[in-house]
């Protein structure tokens, strides 16, 4: 059976790096449109439905962070930040936004093809037969449905958030590195600031702990991760029927 190419939306409004990009994507078989605004992006956005947008930050009309938040809050579309801006703090902003990465002008084509592809290997991700429904103290976690719920409410994650979050819980009390967690997670040998796991474990904490400042479920380890410290109560029988009944 052929697979279908995943559709990718670049918004850049620098005509050289569209046709480098463009056409380097093209010869790749992925379906690329091209928007070189930010109301040209949204317009194309709603119609092409991409899997993943490669964004810029500086745009005629507005800022790729705009985009960024707008789109997440729409979809559960990928999206890679492509720019110019260097600063730790601009790369914290795109984290915030939604970014799934981040990669800094200039760049090389063939780390952008690596990228985009570990990226989209994520929504190819088959979960195991034998994966169970983890149930915490006022906590579960569906990895099937992919949903997490919080005193009885249905918590919204982004895919990021969700696997980041699924990836510490499955192993109560294990200590993980930055670097362990960008590996798991992002699937790639992420080349940039480990502080991207930082700023959306803040995210998540946000979502799903009463007090972030005395988290109940997500505990910084210093200088060197993250665990999540909530025993479960049970992994539940139901969770290998559950997956089974979704194929």
């Amino acid at each position: 059976m052929a697979v279908t190419p995943a559709k990718i939306l670049l918004v850049e409004d620098d005509p050289a790096i569209c046709h480098l990009v463009a056409r380097f994507l093209e010869r790749k078989k992925y379906q690329i449109r091209v928007a070189n605004d930010g109301k040209s992006a949204l317009e194309l956005f709603h119609h092409f439905n991409p899997d993943l947008v490669i964004l810029d930050v500086n745009l005629p009309d507005t800022l790729g962070y705009y985009l960024c938040e707008r789109m997440r809050g729409e979809t559960d579309v990928f999206i890679l930040m492509l720019t110019s801006r260097m600063d730790a703090r601009d790369k914290e902003q795109g984290f915030l936004k939604g970014a799934d990465d981040y990669l800094t002008k200039p760049f090389d084509i063939e780390e952008l093809e690596w990228r985009i592809g570990a990226i989209l290997k994520r929504r190819r991700a088959v979960i195991p037969i034998d994966s169970q429904i983890l149930i915490f103290p006022q906590l579960s976690i569906d990895p099937v449905r992919r949903e997490v719920v919080i005193d009885g409410q249905i918590v919204p994650l982004t895919s990021l958030e969700f696997d980041l979050l699924y990836c510490l819980a499955r192993e109560p009390g294990r200590v993980w590195t930055r670097a362990e967690l960008i590996q798991r997670v992002w699937d790639f040998d992420y080349i940039g600031d480990n502080r991207v796991v930082d700023v959306h474990v803040g995210q998540i904490r946000k979502k799903i702990e009463r007090d972030t400042t005395k988290p109940d479920f997500i505990q910084t380890v210093r200088g060197i991760g993250y665990k999540f410290i909530a025993v479960p109560e049970e992994k539940s029988p139901i969770a290998r029927n559950s997956i089974v009944n979704t194929r």
